[in-house]
Formats: C-alpha cells, sequence, structure tokens
C-alpha cells in the first residue's frame, strides 16, 4: 500500500535576515485533509514559515513540497498557480478599507477576472452566509464592522476561491474568548466543507486544540516537537509544556534584544 503524498512536505528549509538565523532546518509534513496548528514563542519564526510557503520570502535553503512538486524549482508560472490555490486569513485581517465588503470578499475572483462585478456581488452574498453574515453586510464598508464581523468578511475572502489548502495567521487575536471560539467553529465548517488542508499559526492553545488535527512546534528555528493536537497539553517535551503552560521557568529563557 502506497503512503498518501502530504499535501505540503518542508524539507531543511533555512531563512536568515542579517546574522540572525530564524528558519534553522525546518521539516514539516501536513497530510491532505488534515489541520496542523504551529506553535512557538514571538520571534521563533512562525510567520516567516508561513511567507515563505506563500512565496513572499525566498528562502535560503530547503524544498518546498505541494502535491508533490518543489515549487521553489518550478517555473515561476507554474509555482504561482500552485500558490493560488491557498487561501489566507492574515492576522488583522488586511481588508481594503476604500473597498465595501463585497468587493473585499470577491477581490481575488475579480482580480483573475473570473467573475464579473454583478455575479461577483451576489457571490459575495452567498460566501457572508457560510460565515454567519447576511448579505446585507456586503454595502458596508470594513471600518463599519466590529473586529469579530472583520474577521469573519476575511475568512469569507479566503475560502472565495474554494481553495484547497488554507493559511491562518493567529485568527483569533484581538478577539474575546467567546468570539475566539465562534471564529474557530468557523474555520474548521469552512475547511470540511471545502476539503481544505489548514495550517494555523497561534499562541492560542484553546484555538490550537480547537482547529487542530495535529501540532508541532517551532523552537530556535527548528521544529522541536510534532504530535496529535489533543497532546499539546500534555506533550511530555519540556519546552512544549513551559509553553503551552505559560510558566515562566523552565528550558525557555527570554532573549535580551541588544
Amino acid at each position: 500500500m502506497t503512503a498518501a503524498v502530504p499535501k505540503l512536505r518542508i524539507r531543511g528549509l533555512r531563512k536568515s535576515f542579517g546574522d540572525k538565523r530564524v528558519l534553522d532546518g525546518i521539516d514539516l509534513d501536513v497530510m491532505p485533509r488534515t489541520s496542523m496548528v504551529v506553535i512557538g514563542g514571538s520571534g521563533s519564526g512562525k510567520s516567516v514559515l508561513l511567507k515563505c510557503v506563500l512565496g513572499l520570502i525566498q528562502p535560503d535553503a530547503g524544498v518546498i513540497e505541494i502535491d508533490g512538486q518543489d515549487v521553489l524549482r518550478m517555473r515561476r508560472a507554474d509555482a504561482e498557480a500552485a500558490r493560488a490555490r491557498i487561501g489566507m486569513l492574515f492576522q488583522n485581517g488586511a481588508l481594503f478599507d476604500s473597498l465595501p465588503v463585497w468587493e473585499n470578499v470577491a477581490f481575488g475572483l475579480l482580480a483573475q477576472r473570473r467573475i464579473d462585478r454583478r455575479a461577483a456581488r451576489e457571490r459575495a452574498g452567498e460566501i457572508l452566509a457560510q460565515v454567519g453574515l447576511a448579505a446585507s453586510v456586503g454595502e458596508l464598508s470594513p471600518a463599519e464592522l466590529s473586529g469579530g464581523m472583520q474577521k469573519r468578511v476575511a475568512l469569507a475572502r479566503a475560502i472565495a476561491a474554494q481553495p484547497d489548502m488554507m493559511f491562518f495567521d493567529e485568527p483569533t487575536t484581538g478577539l474575546d474568548p467567546i468570539m475566539g471560539a465562534v471564529i474557530d467553529g468557523l474555520i474548521v465548517d469552512c475547511v470540511k466543507r471545502l476539503g481544505s488542508t489548514a495550517v494555523a499559526i497561534t499562541h492560542d492553545m484553546a484555538s490550537a486544540r480547537r482547529i487542530g488535527d495535529a501540532a508541532a512546534m517551532i523552537h530556535r528555528g527548528k521544529i522541536i516537537w510534532s504530535g496529535p493536537a489533543s497532546a499539546l497539553m500534555d506533550s511530555g517535551n519540556p519546552e512544549v509544556d513551559q509553553f503551552t503552560h505559560g510558566r515562566r521557568e523552565g528550558p525557555i529563557q527570554m532573549e535580551l534584544r541588544r
């Protein structure tokens, strides 16, 4: 029986900024139709990892395979096509203030000329309903929305093109615990509905356990532990246990910036 090919396979990924080595040989597998959460302290390289996969940052070395194909060694057009199948929910939502909500939701579809404006407005209303918002919200500007509603709109934009892989950057940041749980539930529902593979980076342990099937921790530029998300609070790894329980004392020490 042939083993399943990971949806996302990363090997030996390295990235430095000057003398600062942020990624120091990252190895990570994300299997199809599963949700992986990546945890780690501030500055540990979580966001840099996502940006390398998305092509926003060029790594110094390593392999990034999507469906078994190394996007770092593809022709540019092929790599862009592979990455176009990724939906992204940014930490701050990253909505366009100058555009109404419906146009934010349909922005990618319009930019790729996959739909005309009339159809895009109708499609945006359908997608807003999937994240629990009325179609009438589409006529508002992002500034008229609460933080929770902005997150929902950003999620609607992320799923608009029905991506087969989705990235979530700190999806519950800035939300109260109840709204955080609501957003996590919507993420899980949307990922399952689309049959997508998901990667989320988060500091929120409750969110990590709600979203994730699997989990991994980055520390000093490497993956130091991976396993089921249900084991995050009882991993048996000293660094992971210190981080997930928020303990001041332990093997992880805050580095002083010089």
